[in-house]
């Protein structure tokens, strides 16, 4: 092969491969992606059916008093059901809404359900920063507690969004 031939070649071959680069690239960002939404969405499930479990113990009972007590928004359970049923309440939910959103690859449509029940879940847990007395005092053992559930609100969201273009994509004739 000549010199000519071989700067051609070189010439010849740069396109082709910067042009193969950008689709493995893109089949990577699918993988990633597909990956990253998997993660997330039974990650969710994971917390939401464990955290939800401890619900039924006296002691996560007493550990959520605090907050409970102080919401504008669910106070008014606890002369309604006591500090267990409060509890036993709140640990049906987040196991249920687990449970719902885990049934993405059966149902979407219920998978959504779920999704939209997390995001519930998690803006009134989130409420209880403003309205647990210290909550948002830094270096607090409460606000550093509940600030984890931005990023559990964030993933509900996600996970509501991608379950109902599901169900919308697989409704069409």
């Amino acid at each position: 092969m000549s010199v000519v031939e071989i700067k051609e070649s070189v010439i010849s071959s740069g396109p082709a491969r910067s042009a193969t680069a950008i689709p493995a690239s893109a089949s990577w960002g699918e993988h990633l992606t597909g990956l990253g939404t998997g993660i997330l969405r039974y990650g969710l499930v994971f917390l939401l059916i464990a955290i939800g479990s401890t619900k039924f113990f006296a002691f996560e009972a007493k550990a959520i008093q605090p907050f409970v007590a102080h919401s504008l928004f669910v106070s008014w359970l606890y002369p309604v059901l006591g500090l267990q049923g409060v509890s036993n309440l709140f640990g049906m939910s987040e196991v249920a809404t687990g449970i719902l959103i885990a049934l993405r690859p059966v149902s979407p449509k219920l998978s959504a359900v779920g999704s939209l029940a997390g995001i519930a879940i998690f803006l009134t847990t989130l409420s209880f920063l403003f309205t647990t007395p210290g909550a948002l005092v830094p270096g607090s053992d409460a606000g550093g507690f509940l600030v984890k559930d931005i990023v559990l609100l964030g993933a509900a969201i996600y996970t509501a969004g991608e379950a109902l273009r599901s169900a919308a994509e697989s409704s069409r004739p």
